[in-house]
C-alpha cells in the first residue's frame, strides 16, 4: 500500500457551475431494464469509465465527479437493479449485482474501463475486478462497503433486527408512510455527509426528488432490505473459508487501485479503507478528515484530483 497522489486543482475542468443530472437512457441486460446516465467526453481520446452507486443511492450520486472528469473519461453511471429507475431483480446480493455489471460491460463492449464504486458499489466493483480483470483498467473505491466485524457500529445498525422479521418489507413500506420525504432526505444527508452544510441547494432538491421516487416504487423496500441482507451475508462469509470471501476477492484484484475513505463516515467503519488498500496488491490510500460516506458528492474536486493522480501514477494516456 502507498499513499495517493493528488493532481493539481488546475488540472481539472472548471467546477463553478452545478450541472443537472446527466442524460439517461435505458439498456436491456438479461431481459431487464438498466437505467444508465451518460457523461459524454469533452475531448477526443477520453477513456471509458463506469460509476457504481451505493445502497439506496443512484446514478445521480456521480453527477459532479463525472462532470469534473469529462475531459478524461467518457462516463456512464448505472442505477443498480431495484434502485433509481432500473427494473427490480429476483436477487439482491453482491454476486448478483456483480454479474449484472459484468454482463453490462460485456454487452457494451467498452472494456476495459476505469471503474469507480461508492459503498455497496465499491464492494461490487471489487468482485468485478477480481473475476474479470480484462474489464477493469483502474479501480477507485470510495468508502467501499467491505466486510468488518461489527456492522452495529454504523448507522445501519438499528435496521439489522428488521432483517430477521417475517414481512420486513411490508413493515419498511409502512414506515415510509410515517415520515415525510423532506424528513427522510434530511436523515439520508445527515447519515451520508460529514458536513451537511456542503450540500448544494440543487443537490438537496434532487435528493428530495429521489426520496419521493422511493415512495412510489412498490419494489423499493424489498430491494433495499434484500441488498442489506446480502451485505450482512457477505460480512459473515468474509471470515469463513472459501473463494467467495470479499477479502479473498480483494487480494485477487490486479488493477491499480485508489481507495478513499472519510474519517466522519457513519455507514462504513472508517478503518476499512486502509484495510482494503493493504489487501489489494497495487493499492493506494487517501483518508479525508471531516468527510463522510459519499466523498464524491461532498468533496468532488478532491476526489477528482486523486483519480487524476492515479491516472498519472499508472501512466494513463488521459492523465
Amino acid at each position: 500500500m502507498k499513499g495517493a497522489v493528488l493532481a493539481g486543482d488546475s488540472e481539472l475542468l472548471p467546477g463553478d457551475e452545478v450541472p443537472p443530472p446527466w442524460p439517461a437512457r435505458r439498456v436491456t441486460v438479461d431481459g431487464a431494464m438498466l437505467h444508465v446516465r451518460d457523461t459524454p467526453a469533452t475531448r477526443p481520446g477520453a477513456e471509458p469509465a463506469v460509476y457504481v452507486h451505493g445502497l439506496g443511492g443512484s446514478s445521480q450520486n456521480f453527477t459532479d465527479l463525472a462532470g469534473l472528469l469529462a475531459d478524461r473519461f467518457d462516463g456512464q453511471a448505472v442505477d443498480l437493479p431495484g434502485f433509481g429507475y432500473s427494473d427490480p431483480s429476483p436477487r439482491y446480493s453482491i454476486p448478483s449485482f456483480a454479474a449484472t455489471l459484468i454482463d453490462y460491460l460485456d454487452a457494451s463492449g467498452r472494456g476495459p474501463v476505469h471503474l469507480v464504486g461508492n459503498s455497496l458499489g465499491g464492494s461490487i466493483s471489487v468482485r468485478v475486478a477480481a473475476l474479470r480483470p480484462d474489464l477493469v483498467r483502474t479501480l477507485t473505491l470510495i468508502s467501499p462497503a467491505m466486510p468488518f466485524l461489527d456492522p452495529r457500529r454504523t448507522a445501519q445498525g438499528p435496521m439489522l433486527p428488521l432483517l430477521a422479521l417475517p414481512g420486513a418489507e411490508r413493515l419498511m413500506a409502512w414506515g415510509l408512510t410515517r415520515i415525510t420525504a423532506e424528513q427522510m432526505a434530511e436523515q439520508v444527508l445527515a447519515a451520508c455527509f460529514g458536513d451537511t452544510s456542503k450540500v448544494h441547494p440543487q443537490r438537496r432538491v434532487e435528493a428530495m426528488e429521489e426520496i419521493q421516487l422511493r415512495y412510489t416504487v412498490a419494489h423499493y423496500p424489498r430491494a433495499y432490505l434484500g441488498t442489506l441482507r446480502g451485505l450482512v451475508g457477505s460480512f459473515l462469509r468474509a471470515y469463513l473459508p472459501g473463494v467467495n470471501s470479499q477479502w479473498r476477492m480483494a487480494a485477487r484484484v490486479q488493477a491499480p487501485t485508489l481507495v478513499i475513505g472519510g474519517l466522519n463516515d457513519k455507514l462504513v467503519d472508517p478503518r476499512v479503507p486502509a484495510q482494503v488498500a493493504k489487501t489489494i496488491p497495487d493499492g493506494r490510500l487517501l483518508i479525508l478528515p471531516g468527510v463522510g460516506h459519499v466523498a464524491q458528492m461532498e468533496v468532488p474536486r478532491l476526489v477528482a484530483r486523486a483519480i487524476v493522480g492515479l491516472l498519472k501514477d499508472v501512466g494513463s494516456p488521459v492523465a
